[in-house]
């Protein structure tokens, strides 16, 4: 069973590889080299998306959680497995930008797209 993983795991698109969660209290990240950060909730208080002109070759698209400092938390690719779960969450955010999460799927450029902001 172990060697099937294996298997699978190595024909992943390299996105895939990391690992997003969103859990009833934190939003975990684990990267494609196995390291996790977590995130409380309570501390988030950005989402962004960023996108560059790596693109196919590279993760063009990527997205930032900022913690309660203003930091950047965590981030991970479009292509993250759980990505969808996060995009659900996030989504539902109070005053969630659908509108520059539009402009950000459509961008080839290198650019940063606020979508949330924690309202104080």
């Amino acid at each position: 069973m172990i060697g099937w993983f294996r298997k699978r795991r190595e024909h992943l698109q390299p996105e895939a590889l990391w690992v997003v969660s969103v859990e009833p209290y934190h939003v975990q990240v684990t990267d494609d080299a196995g390291r996790t950060t977590t995130l409380a909730k309570s501390d988030m208080i950005g989402v962004a998306i960023e996108t560059n002109d790596t693109g196919p070759w590279s993760a063009d698209v990527w997205w930032l959680l900022f913690g309660c400092e203003g930091q950047l938390a965590c981030a991970f690719p479009q292509g993250a497995t759980g990505e969808s779960g996060a995009l659900d969450y996030f989504s539902r955010l109070p005053d969630f930008d659908h509108g520059q999460m539009v402009k950000a799927m459509g961008s080839t450029a290198n650019a940063v797209f606020p979508v949330w902001t924690k309202a104080r």
